[in-house]
């Protein structure tokens, strides 16, 4: 494997930090290092997740987090790259934000009078600039969610297609959240899902609802992230009309960038995707990162007693800790998502590593072992939503229309090439008015833009003249 980290045989000097309460430790990872902390003394958490004492946490794949107390702790640490201690953090902030949400479930879970005027509890959309730390925020509020004393099982919903959230870039996802989700690497944001790692581990138990976008940017195909959009809220609001105690958690929202970019519409400057967010998701509360301007919008739209809307905004400073991340840096991070998804963790746990007191995700082996094989061209059909490249709306005849739509399914025949190294999401049979599995045949276009992903395949070879590919699939 080109991209594993050679793992030492010697183990190097270890240092301490003692943080006053209050304080975060943060660190950068450079590429190909590994970093070891164990903490000594004291309580500290990662974005939210608490850490125990005397069990060595794994870092890798470039990632940047922080060890952040609330009364002090003492850690140890091996092989680290940037590193310095603060104590300017926003973590008071995301406390308060806690404690109000508690208070909108308790609200919520204990009115017994009329339906129409319950309490509702907290449907949150956290969005913000580039870099700013809003899928920190949508880690650090589950976590505290889960971890207080009574029952909570929020929903932690990822549409950000760069991201990949618990499985591949170019998705939309959601899933119920019961434990603390961990860190370890950038390529596993919120933790794996049971389909790419080991039952030993408490995150097994994640099985997200998927849908396929395509796409890193939301803004390549807005008519089908909309539609990916309400697929998915029509998915989580079903899945919490069935659990009292998920719907009385919540759910929070993390979001990209792109959504807090303002686009003329008219003689208005709209935020269309926020607007889709808040309308299928039945948001409530608006948290809005690190931008002034933004959150003055934001109050406008949705805030003010002119909008018509019961919306709560609150604007959360941005960490000092919030990186700022390049173009190379996110492709190396997608690189390392799509790798997890077939073969597990691109990097090694160094040898010096006491594997008995291993916590979190860290385990000694995570190597997947995916199934390549031949699939012959009639075997599979295969779909483009969208033409791969359409002309602007503006670009048209006057009183001209698309031969094609932006949601058409379109056919695609693999003999005109282009497949290799494609990733492409395989949809299960979707059943029928009657229950049955309906055939191939009998699919439908919106069948093809409601049904949620089973997994992924990776193209890895195409032979046109057998009229045959070779796959790369997690299972037989």
């Amino acid at each position: 494997m080109s991209n594993d980290i050679t793992a030492e045989s010697e183990e190097p000097p270890s240092k301490e930090w003692t943080l006053l309460p209050q304080n975060e430790y943060r660190f950068e990872l450079d590429p190909g290092n590994v970093l070891a902390i164990q903490l000594v003394v004291g309580r500290a958490e990662v974005f939210g997740a608490e850490l125990a004492i005397g069990r060595t946490y794994i870092f890798a794949n470039e990632c940047k987090a922080a060890i952040f107390t609330w009364h002090g702790c003492t850690i140890e640490m091996r092989q680290p790259s940037t590193e310095y201690v603060s104590d300017e953090t926003p973590m008071v902030s995301y406390s308060n934000l806690h404690v109000v949400f508690e208070q909108m479930r308790i609200r919520a879970k204990n009115h017994t009078g009329d339906p129409s005027t319950a309490p509702e509890p907290p449907r949150v959309l956290i969005i913000g600039p580039e870099d700013c730390g809003k899928t920190t925020a949508a880690k650090i509020l589950t976590n505290y969610s889960v971890r207080a004393p009574r029952v909570c099982t929020p929903v932690l919903v990822n549409v950000d297609p760069s991201e990949g959230g618990w499985t591949m870039p170019g998705t939309v996802s959601a899933c119920v959240v019961s434990s603390p989700l961990p860190t370890q690497t950038p390529a596993s944001p919120f933790g794996v899902t049971s389909t790419t790692a080991p039952t030993a581990l408490s995150s097994a138990a994640l099985l997200p609802i998927v849908y396929w976008y395509g796409h890193s940017d939301p803004k390549r195909n807005q008519p089908v992230m909309e539609k990916s959009i309400q697929n998915l809220a029509t998915a989580v609001k079903e899945r919490m009309s069935l659990d009292a105690i998920t719907y009385n958690s919540g759910l929070f929202i993390d979001t990209p960038a792109t959504f807090s970019t303002a686009v003329k519409i008219g003689t208005e400057m709209r935020y269309p995707f926020i607007e889709k967010c808040v309308e299928e998701f039945d948001v409530n509360m608006i948290v809005v990162i690190g931008h002034e301007k933004l959150n003055v919008d934001i109050q406008r739209t949705f805030g003010s007693p002119m909008s018509g809307r019961r919306i709560t905004v609150v604007k959360v400073a941005k960490s000092g800790g919030a990186v700022d991340l390049d173009y190379t840096y996110r492709t190396r991070v997608m690189s390392h998502q799509m790798r997890n998804y077939f073969y597990g963790p691109d990097f090694k746990i160094p040898t010096w590593v006491d594997v008995a007191k291993l916590g979190g995700e860290a385990q000694t082996e995570t190597t997947l072992s995916p199934y390549s094989a031949p699939v012959k061209f009639n075997d599979m059909k295969l779909w483009r939503i969208g033409a791969e490249s359409m002309a602007p709306t503006s670009a048209l005849p006057i009183g001209g229309s698309r031969i094609i739509t932006e949601l058409e399914p379109i056919p695609v025949d693999p003999t005109n090439g282009g497949l290799l190294n494609v990733v492409l999401a395989l949809l299960p049979l979707p059943p029928s008015q009657h229950g049955a599995v309906k055939a191939e045949d009998d699919l439908s276009y919106e069948d093809l833009l409601t049904t949620d992903i089973a997994g992924f395949l990776l193209v890895t070879a195409v032979d046109t003249a057998k009229s045959r590919m070779t796959i790369l699939s997690p299972n037989p």
